[in-house]
């Protein structure tokens, strides 16, 4: 059986199809730390201290020499030797197995292409990155080994920087640039390096420019939002103090983001626009490169990952991607668009995205600038959410009680609505400032006055309160003005819940959940036409549509006496009983009195004081029409 020892990432021993094999971890570090040093074998002694250490001798070699016996167990069940042991020293085997190992400069091809390509490959990973052993000389080793792994990246990249490149060297000269530049991102030497390297097609001044606007892209990222015209706070000290708390929340990150950008996905068979869309890729990518605020996975490795949609995600974790930008070209020749979005993981919530229409926009002229506009809009929403991640995890038990909470939060039935506030307020007791369960607890409030469609004003008032503390502990936050929006639309404040809505979406444009809260709240505003085009594009954020989603917009349709579209979207809901005052009062509109009387019924059943004209005078709209036509279908239907 033919071996592969893997020490980039988490070290491991694949068989000949890289599925892992069971051996003892520390024994792969003894392989490795051979293979490295180009040595055949090493002493007893100073593998035990290298292992655990320089602390009590005696008891690392007692150690050792139980990891011996396993060792010579395991290669005796497999067959196979990789370790051989005397009484003083442990002896490499020449056994059948390879190895990812970066061999010394001696030990490496002479060909400085195929030397790129090896050293290329294993840096995609950090070396030994998830070893469990912590022991000073390990560690102080395997450093080393990082450090004589870039010094060799970067000799051979300047060799080859200098001479002809062939067409098939010029993508993975660009990988190899783009991994040095993560790896050493304030190196003078690096950055000429990579200037060198994006020489091609108009790259060089574009990355000239990226780093020129370097310092300023991530201090002023809440400068590209722009203002809300009828705020009700002022916009411009709220950006200036989230910058404050966010650069001394950066300080408690102990990793820099990861991202990757996947090559666009062709639904379209016009080659052109796929070759403008990849080159658009390329100048996005050089963009990312130039920040500190994130690391950018190298197209080639990009380009493997979106090809092999079988087994993503678990490539994503592989490679701790933490954030994704996916591109996707759609539609007819005569109206092509390129839609972008990025994806925070592992949860897939969606951060931002634009839709670039190629009828509209000449692509292929103005790809720099639409480059740059992506690359400012991302790189702001991950510095949003890293912040905001950071002071999640300031409070590590308050935010496991928050995001239990959220599960519930997510199920619009009253037991859910009730088990996550009781979550959420644990989370409070944790820590009373933590401004999205606070948020969220006032979510809980109004979505319960919806569902028990009673009355009760303690329940908005409540919600009303903790938005607005959410907001005081946050204001740079969309989810508190999102909960005040909510709670001052069923108060019947409907200008000041437009405004507080406005606000919301202007900190967070491309939030699904508040787009689509706003698109009810115009609904509210007798606005159906603006609110569709709203829930509209909150549903193309997130094509799996939540229940709410469907039931704004089938409230939109029935303002627009759209009674069937209605009812069509109410059919979509994995619970549709949640809008039968709404589908009964459709079903009446259209004539279909059976239906209708059907779901009164219905209703009875869980809310048998319900009435028409008290429901109707605590359910606000802007104008009288609108709430004539809902007491028409109400009062047709039978209630």
């Amino acid at each position: 059986m033919k071996f592969l020892l893997r020490t980039f990432g988490e070290i491991a021993l694949l068989d000949s199809e890289e599925r892992q094999i069971a051996f003892p971890k520390k024994a792969l570090l003894i392989i490795a730390y051979l293979l490295a040093s180009d040595s055949k074998s090493v002493s007893r002694t100073s593998m035990a201290r290298f292992l655990w250490g320089e602390g009590d001798l005696a008891n690392s070699l007692t150690n050792l020499r139980k990891l011996v016996s396993r060792i010579k167990s395991r290669q005796s069940e497999l067959n196979a030797e990789l370790l051989t042991f005397d009484d003083t020293d442990i002896h490499l085997a020449s056994g059948p197995f390879a190895s990812d190992v970066i061999p010394t400069r001696a030990h490496m091809p002479k060909n400085q292409a195929k030397n790129l390509a090896l050293l290329t490959e294993g840096l995609r990973s950090r070396f030994l990155e998830r070893a469990s052993c912590q022991t000073k000389a390990f560690v102080d080793w395997r450093d080393s080994e990082r450090k004589r792994h870039l010094v060799m990246l970067k000799e051979t990249l300047e060799a080859m920087v200098k001479l002809p490149a062939t067409t098939g060297d010029v993508a993975l000269i660009k990988e190899a640039a783009l991994l040095l530049f993560e790896a050493e991102p304030q190196d003078e030497a690096t950055h000429r390096i990579l200037l060198k390297a994006f020489d091609v097609e108009g790259g060089l001044e574009q990355l000239k420019r990226i780093f020129a606007r370097r310092k300023d892209l991530v201090s002023s990222w809440a400068a590209i939002l722009p203002a809300s015209p009828r705020s009700p706070t002022p916009a411009a000290p709220a950006r200036s103090a989230a910058v404050s708390e966010q650069d001394a929340a950066a300080r408690t990150i102990l990793r820099i983001p990861r991202l990757a950008l996947l090559p666009p996905g062709n639904d379209t068979p016009d080659g052109a626009a796929t070759m403008i869309a990849a080159s658009l890729i390329e100048d996005i990518t050089l963009g990312f490169c130039a920040l500190h605020s994130l690391r950018v996975i190298a197209p080639y490795s990009a380009i493997q990952i979106g090809r092999r949609s079988d087994d993503q995600a678990a490539l994503f974790e592989r490679y701790a991607i933490n954030y994704v930008l996916e591109t996707r070209l759609s539609g007819p020749d005569d109206d092509l668009s390129l839609f972008t979005q990025l994806v925070s993981l592992p949860g897939n919530e969606i951060l931002w995205a634009e839709r670039f229409n190629f009828g509209k926009l000449d692509l292929a002229r103005n790809k720099h600038e639409i480059s740059r506009q992506i690359v400012l809009s991302a790189a702001a929403e991950v510095e949003r959410h890293e912040m905001t991640r950071a002071h999640f995890e300031h409070n590590p038990a308050a935010y496991h009680q928050y995001l239990v909470g959220q599960q519930y939060l997510h199920r619009l039935t009253l037991p859910n609505m009730r088990r996550a506030r009781k979550e959420l307020k644990a989370a409070l007791r944790e820590s009373a400032d933590f401004a999205p369960a606070l948020s969220s607890v006032a979510r809980t409030y109004s979505k319960e006055w919806l569902l028990t469609a009673r009355g009760d004003a303690e329940l908005l008032k409540s919600a009303e309160d903790f938005a607005t503390q959410a907001i005081a502990v946050r204001n740079d936050l969309a989810d508190g003005y999102r909960e005040l929006g909510v709670a001052k639309l069923f108060l019947g404040s409907i200008d000041e819940s437009v405004e507080a809505l406005e606000v919301a979406e202007t900190l967070s444009p491309h939030h699904a959940d508040v787009i689509a809260d706003h698109a009810d709240t115009l609904v509210h505003f007798s606005r159906p036409g603006l609110a569709l085009e709203k829930i509209q594009h909150a549903m193309d954020l997130n094509p799996i549509n939540p229940d709410s989603y469907l039931w704004t917009a089938a409230g939109a349709n029935y303002a627009l006496s759209q009674f069937q579209t209605t009812l069509d979207y109410i059919a979509q809901m994995a619970d549709p009983s949640l809008a039968d005052r709404l589908a009964a009062a459709s079903w009446a509109m259209l004539g279909h009195q059976d239906e209708a009387r059907m779901l009164v019924r219905r209703v009875r059943e869980t809310n048998p004081d319900f009435d028409v004209d008290r429901w109707l005078s605590l359910v606000p709209s802007k104008e009288q029409w609108h709430k004539d036509l809902y007491r028409e279908g109400l009062k047709k239907a039978g209630f």
